[in-house]
């Protein structure tokens, strides 16, 4: 397991609206994921941010969270 620092948090706001948070601290209900592509392929194939969120995250979503973290490599 990673340390979370080495982790990136993609946040489910009440509103259900999901982002990248790149600082930590928005508010709403978190899960993390490592900050590669790989990683965040598997995150999309198995669907994970909907068993972490026990809801539906459209497509899109997942597709904009993975251009903000291609955005954000460095």
């Amino acid at each position: 397991m990673k340390p979370k620092k080495e982790l990136v948090r993609i946040v489910r706001d009440k509103e259900g609206n999901t982002s990248v948070d790149f600082t930590g601290k928005m508010a709403g209900r978190g899960a993390y994921v490592c900050h590669s592509a790989e990683c965040f392929e598997k995150v999309m194939k198995f669907r994970r941010l909907d068993k972490a969120y026990s809801a539906k995250i459209d497509n899109d979503v997942y597709d904009m969270l993975k251009r903000q973290l291609e955005g954000n490599d460095g």
